[in-house]
C-alpha cells in the first residue's frame, strides 16, 4: 500500500463517490476496474466513511452516503449528472469486466469522432463511467470539422 502524505502532495481532482454499501462498492471497483484499495477508514459500526482507491494513477474516494450531512448517493437522488472518465488500455475488456461485475451498459463501446473508442456504463451504485481507449490523435480543428459534419448529418 502506497502511503500518501502531505509531503508528496500534487494538485489533482479526486472524485468522492458516495454510495449505499461502500464495502460492496469497493469490491465492485476492484473486480470491474482492478482498483487498488490504499486506505479504509470506518466508523464504530464498521461503515466505510472514507476509502481511497486507485486505478492506475487515478485516485478516487468511496464513502457511505450520508444524506443528513449533505452527502447523498445517486441512488438517493435518483441518478447523477456527473460522469467519471476512465482511460484504459482496452476499453472492450474493461467494459466487459464491469458488466460481469454488475454494471449496466448505457452507451455501447464504439469509435468516436474525437479519437477515442468509448462506451458508458452505470455501476451498481448509480455512478456513470465513460470508459475509453485512445485510437488516434485528432487535432482540435479536425475534431470540430468532424463534429460539424456529424451535426449536419443529424439535421437531415
Amino acid at each position: 500500500m502506497t502511503e500518501l502524505t502531505h509531503s508528496n502532495f500534487k494538485i489533482r481532482a479526486t472524485p468522492n463517490l458516495r454510495v449505499r454499501d461502500a464495502a460492496s462498492a469497493i469490491t465492485f471497483y476492484q473486480q470491474a476496474f482492478g482498483a487498488v484499495e490504499l486506505r479504509r477508514l470506518t466508523d464504530p459500526d464498521g461503515k466505510v466513511v472514507n476509502a481511497l482507491l486507485s486505478i492506475g494513477e487515478a485516485l478516487f474516494v468511496v464513502a457511505e452516503e450520508s444524506p443528513k450531512t449533505g452527502s447523498p448517493s445517486p441512488q438517493t437522488l435518483g441518478g447523477s449528472p456527473v460522469s467519471i472518465d476512465l482511460s484504459v488500455p482496452d476499453v472492450d475488456v474493461t467494459v466487459n469486466q464491469a458488466v460481469a461485475a454488475g454494471a449496466v451498459v448505457q452507451y455501447p463501446v464504439m469509435n468516436q469522432f474525437y479519437g477515442l473508442r468509448q462506451g458508458r456504463i452505470v455501476d451498481p451504485f448509480g455512478h456513470m463511467w465513460n470508459i475509453d481507449t485512445p485510437i488516434e490523435e485528432v487535432s482540435p480543428a479536425e475534431m470540430q470539422r468532424r463534429l460539424d459534419e456529424m451535426m449536419k448529418s443529424a439535421d437531415r
